[in-house]
């Protein structure tokens, strides 16, 4: 049943207990449903296997113990990098149950990457799949890491994460935790410098279920799980796999699906048919392959909900799923440091463009980048929280100048900017340092791509500032063709035609720059200040 907005917002409560903990939580589950499954994975292999609420909670114990008698206990701290797996839940529960604080990392990080962080936080523990150990091999005597632990196989050097956990009581007695004790250390993209330390407390998970899962995903108490299957296709490097697999699928008990492989349009839906997967989350980018499948509807898929995140979603994918599917894809925003700040919670009217209104009990709203105060209809400004919510982080790891900056005022400044309708709903206009100016003009970038990939010869592009003599700065786009189209003057002056139509004129790209790809994060988000930077060394 959809919810009630107005009513869910007057009503909302942070109910978070003081003895709050995940593992704790998981527990409960065990005791109470331990033989639902929790997990069905599957690989590119062929693989496919199962863990329920009991086995989580037994290996994670098992884990804790391993990881006791090596002396890893509370407040230590715990890298992980490995990829989608079925084990994945107890050896992050298993370092919880210790008291200690899980650092993921991504697979498609760096040697480089992998020093930083183990230096930046100190950490003295790692867990590492089998075919990622050469990331990690050549920093190991330049980082304080002693315990090393491989998961799937052997490495000289290296105990293996199976018979650590082979023979170790499914009890532990570990340290009493609490909501808030620390719980991760999350980094960021960095966009545009070092990745930031976001620690999060065990709080983070409980806020999740109170908001992301009725808000966006809408599990409530009342959900019946015994025919639901999530899946979200983060993976688990990324404060996206504590927003869904963790935050929500974990604390609700819900029942969720976990693949190992590329990602290839055709593969994910005939998953999602086998499966029975009723709830999905994916990120635009694959949004946007799926609707360039011309048989996209003939999949028969048990879909209820359709989720995005990471970036804004495009009004012609939301048309192409809505088509295929019968089914409003809903956008959701939130950052490392944060739950869902705004939603298309479940049955509002979703506006093309929009991240949705903002989620309860956050408080989330936008200010005026200079002066800090709050705006009103059509005026772009920077998201911002009130730095006392529950729903966001407080504190860098152990970077007390960092967190005078950050919560020096009255909010949490996230670096995006929106503007809202009169009806409340968000829009997203991109980051504070991404909004162009041009002959007076303050131009956002995601309007002008929203506006571009409705083209046919576009698969996906990027809009930034291009310096310019009498302008100051001008519309510049770099656009990824589709299948099918090559690069020409004809094909520019089409694009940039029809960017005028579907858009105010001033907005339309002066320049356009086909490329074969785009420059991104880790995490896979547009490194716009990259594009920027080559704009700007061609005039220097």
């Amino acid at each position: 049943m959809p919810i009630d907005y107005a009513e869910s917002c007057e009503a909302f409560e942070w109910d978070i207990p003081a003895d709050y903990n995940l593992p704790a939580v998981i527990d409960t589950h065990a005791e109470a449903f331990g033989d639902r499954v929790a997990v069905t994975f599957r690989n590119e292999a062929g693989a496919r296997e199962e863990r329920t609420f009991a086995d989580i909670r037994d290996d994670a114990n098992r884990f804790a113990n391993a990881l006791a008698a090596r002396g890893v206990g509370k407040g230590d701290r715990v890298m992980h990098l490995f990829p989608r797996h079925p084990d994945a839940f107890a050896i992050q529960l298993g370092v919880l149950t210790r008291g200690a604080l899980v650092v993921p990392c991504s697979s498609m990080l760096r040697a480089k990457d992998i020093e930083f962080r183990a230096t930046d936080c100190e950490a003295t523990a790692v867990v590492c799949h089998a075919s990622l150990t050469e990331m990690v091999e050549p920093v190991l005597d330049s980082t304080p890491l002693e315990t090393l632990v491989v998961l799937d196989g052997e490495h000289e050097g290296w105990e293996s994460f199976s018979e650590l956990i082979d023979g170790e009581s499914a009890d532990h007695d570990g340290p009493e935790l609490g909501a808030d004790d620390p719980m991760s250390i999350n980094y960021t993209s960095g966009t545009t410098g070092q990745p930031k330390p976001v620690m999060h407390r065990h709080r983070w998970m409980r806020c999740f279920e109170l908001v992301n899962g009725p808000y966006w995903w809408g599990y409530t108490q009342e959900t019946d799980f015994s025919d639901e299957l999530m899946w979200a296709t983060t993976g688990t490097g990324w404060a996206k796999w504590f927003w869904s697999p963790v935050g929500v699928g974990l604390t609700t008990g819900a029942p969720q699906f976990l693949y190992d492989g590329a990602f290839d349009p055709e593969t994910f839906l005939e998953l999602m048919a086998e499966e029975g997967v009723t709830r999905l989350c994916a990120v635009p980018t694959q949004y946007r392959m799926f609707s360039q499948l011309d048989d996209l509807g003939s999949y028969d898929v048990s879909l209820r909900e359709v989720l995005s995140a990471g970036e804004p979603l495009n009004s012609e994918s939301i048309t192409d799923i809505e088509e295929a599917f019968g089914i409003t894809p809903r956008d959701g925003y939130g950052q490392t440091e944060t739950v869902a700040l705004v939603t298309n919670y479940p049955g509002i009217d979703v506006k093309p463009g929009s991240m949705g209104r903002p989620a309860p009990g956050m408080g989330t709203t936008i200010i005026d980048v200079e002066a800090e105060r709050e705006l009103g209809t059509d005026e772009i400004g920077e998201i911002a929280v009130p730095v006392d919510c529950p729903g966001i982080f407080d504190g860098y790891f152990e970077k007390p100048e960092l967190d005078a900056e950050t919560f020096s005022g009255e909010f949490y400044r996230t670096g995006d900017l929106a503007s809202r309708d009169g009806d409340g709903y968000f829009f997203f206009e991109g980051r504070a340092d991404d909004i162009i100016l041009s002959a007076g003009y303050r131009i956002g970038p995601f309007e002008v791509e929203d506006a571009l990939v409705d083209h046919p010869a576009v698969a996906e592009p990027a809009v930034v500032e291009s310096p310019h003599d009498e302008r100051g700065h001008v519309v510049k786009a770099y656009i990824v063709l589709a299948e099918g189209y090559e690069p020409s003057d004809d094909l520019i002056e089409e694009i940039q035609t029809f960017t005028k139509e579907a858009t105010a004129p001033y907005k339309y790209p002066r320049r356009i720059e086909f490329v074969e790809e785009l420059p991104k994060t880790s995490s896979g988000k547009i490194r716009r200040v990259e594009l920027r930077k080559r704009e700007r060394e061609r005039v220097e």
